[in-house]
């Protein structure tokens, strides 16, 4: 008999499972219930799922070219994984329930043991059921340290989420509704800063930062100000600038990373604002105390590049288009679901409410099936009245402009509703890399697909 796809994950898994004796006990990282004080004040605190029990999980560093290894134990209710999310990383190592590896059930537990081929922010979160685990607060930064980072003071990471609560301060347990799956995604009512609605960090004036932010939402979009604070964007989803850009207003989808280096230039207090409809807030704080320095120091310079290969050969690219529809106020009255094909209402009441190309889910087929070294264009069309961020697994990708002019390095894009736009990239890491919408209520219902490379 022939061995499935199915067998062949299974058996590959359970060598991963294997005892290593020649390897030193590897270092654990739990899934668990927790609590957290999101809310300060009179409130108790919130009932959390988090990595080892906190959130957001240990931040994880290590050195480029480093193995990362660890033991994941899941002690939660539901099966879990973890996705290395950006990570260019071994597809076994990948994380995705029921692609590159069986989800880990309850009391069992999974050997990660990866290389990190690239400095820069990056983070972990579950891939099974992400729109309830990660808005229960699994996830973490995992920073890849540079062989000779730049010169700064301090060095934090700013990992921004939104959370439902309800009026006692606990979550919501409204995961999965076909409002949130069909609209905007699950958005929440009080926004935190390394887990703690209150973020301060005490700093002097004239001081240099490197700041690593990360949207850890299930699907708010942040637009970010920064008040005296004076500096460049030097990455971008942990991929550094060829040029560091002049600090701007910055738009953060989610999933999407930025650092920042920047000087303490005010006085009193420096912030980190969120730009709302119902008016702009401090994210983070940034209490004056003292002087580090009395003038500033020079430009920083450009991050050293990681090893990705270059794209070559634009026009000879193999093409594939991705037109993403459905949603609340969208065009699409029909969709196939596996081997059906079915009106709207019989989507939903399948808990789909999204289709690439037609097929909602996961199809049989992939959108591409190509060779290693290959370079891919992917036009993605929005036909949609919602904006979706998409990500590829595996890879990293730049935009394509007006007349073939290539944009920075990134996993995740953000594409506005009716907009269209375009990614190239080498397919060079072999596997079944997951191409979705990162509003991660639009992936469950629907918006995923994957990429093979052989």
């Amino acid at each position: 008999m022939t061995p499935t796809r199915r067998d062949m994950l299974a058996g590959a898994t359970a060598s991963l499972l294997l005892p290593r004796a020649a390897h030193a006990t590897p270092k654990t990282l739990t899934a668990k219930p927790g609590t957290a004080q999101l809310v300060p004040g009179a409130f108790d605190p919130t009932p959390i799922w988090g990595y080892d029990g906190g959130v957001p999980g240990p931040e994880l560093r290590v050195r480029q070219g480093d193995r990362l290894t660890r033991r994941f134990t899941n002690a939660l209710p539901h099966a879990s994984t973890i996705h290395w999310h950006g990570i260019r990383i071994d597809n076994a190592m990948d994380g995705v329930a029921g692609l590159t590896q069986p989800s880990v059930k309850p009391g069992d537990d999974f050997l990660y043991d990866f290389e990190v081929p690239d400095a820069g922010t990056y983070w972990y979160h579950p891939h099974d059921r992400t729109y309830e685990q990660a808005a229960r607060g699994l996830y973490g930064a995992l920073i890849v340290e540079e062989a000779e980072p730049p010169w700064v003071d301090r060095d934090l990471v700013l990992i921004l989420d939104d959370w439902r609560l309800a009026r006692d301060a606990t979550i919501e347990d409204t995961f999965g509704a076909m409002h949130d799956m069909s609209h905007a995604g699950r958005i929440g009512n009080l926004i935190t800063v390394n887990g703690r609605s209150e973020h301060a960090e005490l700093v002097k004036r004239g001081e240099r930062l490197r700041l690593r932010l990360i949207n850890a939402a299930n699907a708010r979009i942040f637009t970010l100000e920064t008040r005296g604070l004076a500096g460049w964007t030097v990455a971008l989803d942990g991929m550094p600038l060829e040029t560091p850009a002049p600090l701007e207003r910055l738009t953060l989808a989610p999933a999407q990373r930025v650092d920042l280096i920047v000087d303490v230039t005010a006085e009193d207090e420096a912030l980190l604002v969120s730009l709302e409809q119902g008016g702009d807030f401090a994210l983070a704080s940034f209490p004056v105390d003292g002087e580090a320095r009395k003038t500033r120091l020079p430009d920083t310079a450009p991050l050293p590049p990681n090893p990705v290969p270059a794209i070559t050969g634009l026009d000879d690219a193999l093409v594939a288009r991705l037109t993403m529809q459905g949603g609340a106020m969208g065009g699409m009255r029909e969709a196939w679901l596996g081997d059906e094909k079915l009106p709207i209402g019989g989507l939903v009441s399948k808990g789909y409410a999204w289709a690439f190309n037609g097929l909602a889910g996961m199809s049989d087929e992939p959108l591409m099936a190509v060779r290693r070294g290959e370079t891919l264009r992917i036009k993605m069309v929005t036909d949609t009245a919602w904006p979706h961020a998409m990500h590829l697994h595996g890879h990293h990708f730049r935009a394509v402009g007006e007349g073939g002019a290539l944009g920075p390095l990134r996993d995740t894009l953000l594409v506005a509703r009716s907009e269209t736009a375009e990614i190239a990239f080498v397919a060079d890491n072999p596997g079944e890399w997951l191409l979705h919408c990162h509003m991660l209520e639009h992936a469950a219902a629907g918006m995923m697909t994957r990429i093979t490379v052989t």
